[in-house]
This record gives C-alpha cells, sequence and structure tokens, in this order.
C-alpha cells in the first residue's frame, strides 16, 4: 500500500518561511514524479510544484516561481518544499502527490497523480 503522509504546515506571518515534508512509503519511486497541489476555501486544487526522483528538473507555478523550492532525499523517500516569502494568498491545504512519470505535461495534471497525502494547512497571516 503505497502511502504519503505530509507535515510542517502552520500559520506563519508574511514575509515568513515553513518547510514541507512528504514521506512516501510502500515502494521505490525511483520512476516517479511527485508535486505538491494547494486548494484554499472555495477553489480548485492548483499545482504548485512538481520534481522527478530520478533527475534534477523542477517546475513551478507562476505564482510561487522564485520564492518555493522543491527537493527531494532518494535516502529517505521524502520530498519537500520549502516555502519563502509567504504571501496571505499562499494560504491553502498543501497536498503532496505522486504518479508514474507521463511527461513534463502531466506533472501539472492533478488527475494525472495516482497517489495523495492527506494535506496539511498553511495559514498566512497579514
Amino acid at each position: 500500500q503505497v502511502q504519503l503522509v505530509e507535515s510542517g504546515g502552520g500559520l506563519v506571518q508574511a514575509g515568513g518561511s515553513l518547510r514541507l515534508s512528504c514521506e512516501v512509503s510502500g515502494r521505490t519511486f525511483s520512476s516517479y514524479a511527485m508535486g505538491w497541489f494547494r486548494q484554499a476555501p472555495g477553489k480548485e486544487r492548483d499545482f504548485v510544484a512538481a520534481t522527478r526522483w530520478s533527475a534534477l528538473n523542477t517546475y513551478y507555478a507562476d505564482s510561487v516561481k522564485g520564492r518555493f523550492t522543491i527537493s527531494g532525499d532518494n535516502a529517505k523517500n521524502t520530498v519537500y518544499l520549502q516555502m519563502n516569502s509567504l504571501k496571505p494568498e499562499d494560504t491553502a491545504v498543501y497536498y503532496c502527490a505522486a504518479q508514474v512519470d507521463r511527461g513534463n505535461y502531466y506533472l501539472r495534471v492533478s488527475a494525472a497523480y495516482a497517489y495523495w497525502g492527506q494535506g496539511t494547512q498553511v495559514t498566512v497571516s497579514s
């Protein structure tokens, strides 16, 4: 059984930083891609960032580019999302997800991800 468990969310003031972690268990994800998505109340789930275990490629939504960094630790089967210069509009539930790597286009598509974590709340106060 594949499981993704997020941690690291919380309340932070605007301009602050948080680091989210996503621990993956159940199998080796060397051929998988990992993504972070977020969903604010009343809004759709949006792509935030993605990476591949097998490469150093990273991909970001325009709204977080330059502020957020996705990275992975293969030895720990853990993916991270470092979030700096946080803004109130970053407030959302953040989800970690995994997919069999299907190419760059699908990295930004939530429906392409087969496995999801339970989500962790990030609240940025102004």
